[in-house]
């Protein structure tokens, strides 16, 4: 007698914790690179600025209202990595798959398109978050970061790592070659970064600068996380909010049509 198929409930919770599981795994591995490389890297822009300030004549700068300026840089360091984290993982575990010719055992997994975007996605972000903790453990021994909203670090924290997690996925779907996930990351996802506030307060660009800014939503993500910890924010944390959860959707949205349709993953 043959066996009977096995059955699945609304959810195959085992398929989606494997493949996040092994997104999680894949970025832990090798932590030289995604977790050590970040802490490095942001101790050495901490040290850069820090020298600035003392021996280039900004001493005491208060960038915004009464804040020190190593105060204000450590949050943005600290998204840079979840959300740059985030980003990678997702795409490059796609394009190393697809280049591989390894896509299609998770395309054989009895997996739904939602289940797949979950898994992705979920998996992104967790990478991020965790390179997020490992660059603040760094970081809060030479800066003071009182958590003034923890509910907002939270939330933009993963909002953040979400978006730039299902951009990955988009970006490592529709990637042939590895030169099209270094473009993306090369002008997209660092200049939408460092055009956004994390080296300076928006207040002091003139006002045509702000409108530009604020066209960004990654600025949305940096000024609403630093406020957790400074309890200012250079933009409306209720725009910010609503800009995350509609973004958020909306490419959810996006990738589980990808992941539906079998773009470029299926002959």
């Amino acid at each position: 007698m043959m066996p009977a198929p096995r059955r699945f409930g609304a959810v195959n919770w085992l398929g989606l914790w494997t493949l996040y599981r092994r997104e999680v795994l894949r970025v832990l591995k090798e932590y030289r690179e995604t977790m050590l490389g970040p802490m490095v890297s942001s101790l050495l822009f901490l040290a850069v600025f820090h020298l600035a300030i003392e021996y280039g004549g900004r001493g005491g700068s208060d960038p915004v209202g009464g804040v020190p300026f190593l105060q204000f840089l450590a949050p943005g360091l600290i998204i840079l990595a979840v959300c740059q984290r985030a980003f990678e993982t997702a795409a490059a575990s796609l394009v190393f798959d697809k280049l591989e010719g390894i896509i299609a055992d998770t395309l054989m997994a009895p997996l739904s398109p939602a289940e797949r975007t979950l898994g992705y996605a979920l998996g992104a972000a967790t990478t991020g978050l965790l390179a997020g903790a490992a660059v603040a453990a760094v970081l809060l021994p030479f800066v003071d970061l009182p958590a003034r909203a923890p509910a907002a670090i939270l939330f933009f924290a993963l909002a953040g790592a979400l978006l730039h997690g299902l951009l990955g996925i988009v970006v490592g779907l529709w990637a042939a070659k590895w030169d099209h996930y270094s473009a993306s990351l090369t002008f997209l996802v660092i200049p939408l970064a460092f055009l956004s506030g994390i080296f300076y307060s928006v207040r002091q660009l003139p006002e045509l600068g702000q409108a530009l800014v604020t066209l960004n939503p990654v600025f949305y993500v940096i000024d609403g996380f630093r406020y957790g910890f400074i309890g200012t924010a250079d933009g409306s944390l209720a725009v910010g909010t609503a800009l995350m959860v509609a973004i958020n959707l909306l490419l959810a949205f996006v990738v589980h049509r990808l992941f539906a349709t079998g773009y470029k993953i299926k002959p």
